[in-house]
C-alpha cells in the first residue's frame, strides 16, 4: 500500500543536520529534475520578482532567504520538517516502532521542489508550492508528472490518495488509486479535510493493514471506526472515490 500526502505550508524553521545531498534522497531517478528546480528556485529567490512569482505575502518575504540558502542550509527529515494540520494529526513522531517503519516505506510526500519524498529524506526548509509557474520551467504539476510517472507506475500496491488537487496533478495513478474525500453533513469540506486525512493515515499505519483493493480499504477503515462510503467503479484512468464523514 502506498499513502500519498501533500506537503504542508507550515514547516519547521531550522534544520540540525548536514547540508543537502541530492544523491541521498529517495527515488534517485528524480535527481536531475530536482537539481533543475533547485537551481531555478535559488536563482529566482535573489530577484525582485520572486515574491510575486512564488505568491508570497509581505509577511512571507523572509522565506526567500531560506530558498537562497538551500544548498548550504542544515537539513532535517521530512518527518520533522512538515508541521501543518495534516501532519499534526498524523503524528509521525509518536508512531509506534512498527507504524514508523511502515510510514518510512508506505508514505510518499509530493513536493513542488523535490517531486517525491519519503519521511526519512533529509532536506532544508524551503518555500515552493506545486501551484507555482516557475520560469522558465513552467507549471510544476506537469513538470513533475513527466518525471514521477515512470517512477511510481512501477511501484506495486493499492494507492491511498490523500493529496490536495494541486499535488494530485503530479501523478495520476488511475484505477488502482482511491481518492479520499471528507464530508460533513453530506457536503465535501476543506476545513476538516486535512485533519481527517492525517487521522486516516495514522490509523492505517498503526493498524498494520495492507488492503489490496478499494473494497478492502473501505472495510478496513470501517473496522477502524470511520464512516465511509465507496463510490462506484470508475471509468478510464479515473481513481476510485471514498467518502469519509468527519
Amino acid at each position: 500500500m502506498l499513502i500519498l500526502l501533500p506537503p504542508s505550508e507550515g514547516k519547521a524553521a531550522l534544520g540540525d543536520g548536514p547540508a543537502l545531498d541530492l544523491s541521498l534522497l529517495s527515488f534517485p531517478a528524480l535527481t536531475a529534475s530536482r537539481r533543475k528546480v533547485l537551481g531555478t528556485l535559488v536563482t529566482l529567490s535573489g530577484k525582485t520578482r520572486a515574491q510575486d512569482v512564488l505568491g508570497l505575502s509581505p509577511g512571507q518575504v523572509g522565506e526567500l532567504g531560506k530558498n537562497r540558502q538551500l544548498r548550504t542550509a542544515a537539513t532535517l527529515t521530512a518527518a520533522e520538517l512538515y508541521t501543518g494540520v495534516l501532519y499534526d494529526n498524523l503524528g509521525l513522531a509518536s508512531l509506534s516502532p512498527g507504524a514508523a517503519e511502515r510510514a518510512a516505506s508506505s508514505l510518499l510526500i509530493f513536493s513542488g521542489l523535490w517531486g517525491l519524498l519519503r519521511t526519512t529524506d533529509r532536506i532544508p526548509p524551503y518555500r515552493l508550492s506545486m501551484a507555482v509557474r516557475l520560469p522558465p520551467i513552467g507549471a510544476l504539476g506537469p513538470y513533475w508528472r513527466k518525471a514521477v510517472t515512470p517512477v511510481l507506475d512501477t511501484e506495486p500496491g493499492l494507492v491511498v490518495d490523500l493529496r490536495s488537487s494541486t499535488y494530485a496533478a503530479a501523478w495520476q495513478p488511475g484505477q488502482r488509486a482511491v481518492g479520499v474525500r471528507v464530508l460533513k453533513d453530506g457536503k465535501v469540506v476543506s476545513h476538516m479535510a486535512k485533519a481527517t486525512r492525517g487521522v486516516i493515515a495514522r490509523a492505517l499505519l498503526e493498524g498494520d493493514v495492507d488492503p489490496q483493493t478499494p473494497q478492502e480499504l473501505a472495510k478496513v477503515l470501517d473496522e477502524l471506526g470511520h464512516t465511509v462510503t465507496l463510490g462506484p467503479a470508475p471509468t478510464g484512468r479515473r481513481p476510485w472515490s471514498l467518502d469519509v464523514t468527519a
